[in-house]
């Protein structure tokens, strides 16, 4: 089958269709649990989770442990879920037990429903497949939108509200990092006061922390100052700034730019503020900047800032060195350009 989203798995748990095992993937912590709690929910009643909700490890449970609870009945609940997390263990599952739970999926218990979480999972091992045929995969990744809907949720469960810009806002400049969209948000309610979050918090609270404490060095990158980048650049990481966070924020800025080189350029501070979503100060830094970079270096910029955070999502054990050389590539001027 297909992969799905949460949404669309909603949708069918609320036509009634039956639905025997749901595998979601993904490292998003925040929102693997939003989508464990939300399918809890949907199945199993509060005052029946005692008894109608079991919560396993592949590492720790084989297949015929599983299987004896599928089996069993719930007391006193239509369904029940059994949660099994670290499914990535069971990618070496012997061919009798694999075949056995493929048998399973084909004939499923009506009452029960098995919930595999796994970080990522091999697309070529016999695992995969049999999933990919009897069970529903949910993809948990984000996009913008999802990622400020999620924080507006975020800000629900913390007892606080969130504009939509807002949400949108914080989205866009944490990169859709869920994790840190929750950090910044339990700031920005006590920053809040009980009031709505609005842009103006988010650029004061986040915007400021996050993105233009390394303008100056955006500047210093536009104009091929390396030696000067690398220093700047060693600050920040004495400083204690991780380097992800280094790399959201010099990615969103030069978005920024490449959004301001778009613009007139006679267009007054106010209206680019309302373009690029910034107060009218910021926006005409940004314009500012855009003037001085060309177009075609910022593009190759943010193509090396992707690959960066790539490098630095992999686990590689050398960070200072992955920025290091992305500083390398954002000073080489043409050199930067052709690559």
């Amino acid at each position: 089958m297909p992969a799905i989203s949460l949404n669309q798995l909603l949708v069918r748990i609320g036509e009634g269709k039956p639905v025997a095992a749901v595998a979601l993937l993904g490292s998003y912590a925040y929102l693997r649990d939003h989508s464990r709690e939300t399918l809890i929910a949907a199945y199993v009643p509060e005052e029946m989770r005692d008894w109608a909700l079991t919560r396993l490890s592949a590492e720790d449970a084989d297949w015929d442990a599983v299987f004896e609870r599928a089996q069993t009945r719930p007391m006193l609940a239509p369904h029940q879920l059994v949660i099994v997390e670290d499914a990535e263990a069971w990618q070496n599952m012997s061919d009798e037990d694999l075949k056995a739970f493929a048998a399973y999926l084909a004939d499923p218990a009506p009452f029960t429903v098995i919930v595999l979480e796994a970080n990522d999972l091999d697309e070529r091992r016999k695992f995969y497949k049999v999933l990919a045929e009897h069970a529903l995969l949910i993809e948990l990744s984000v996009g913008p939108e999802e990622a400020a809907k999620l924080a507006a949720q975020m800000a629900k469960d913390l007892g606080a509200t969130v504009d939509a810009d807002a949400a949108a806002l914080l989205a866009d400049i944490l990169d859709g990092e869920l994790a840190r969209i929750r950090v910044e948000l339990e700031k920005l309610s006590l920053y809040a006061a009980g009031r709505t979050i609005t842009s103006a918090d988010v650029e004061a609270l986040v915007v400021s922390a996050k993105k233009y404490s390394v303008w100056h060095l955006a500047d210093v990158l536009g104009s091929g100052k390396r030696a000067q980048a690398l220093e700047f650049l060693d600050r920040l990481l004495r400083e204690g700034e991780p380097p992800p966070a280094v790399v959201g924020a010099l990615a969103w800025m030069y978005r920024k730019l490449i959004e301001a080189s778009e613009l007139s350029p006679g267009t007054p501070g106010w209206q680019a503020a309302r373009a690029l979503g910034m107060r009218p100060e910021q926006a005409e830094l940004a314009l500012a900047r855009a003037r001085k970079i060309p177009r075609e270096q910022l593009l190759a910029g943010l193509a090396a800032l992707a690959e960066a955070d790539n490098r630095l999502k992999s686990g590689t054990k050398d960070e200072r060195a992955v920025m290091e050389f992305l500083v390398t590539r954002l000073t080489a001027g043409g050199s930067s350009r052709a690559a």
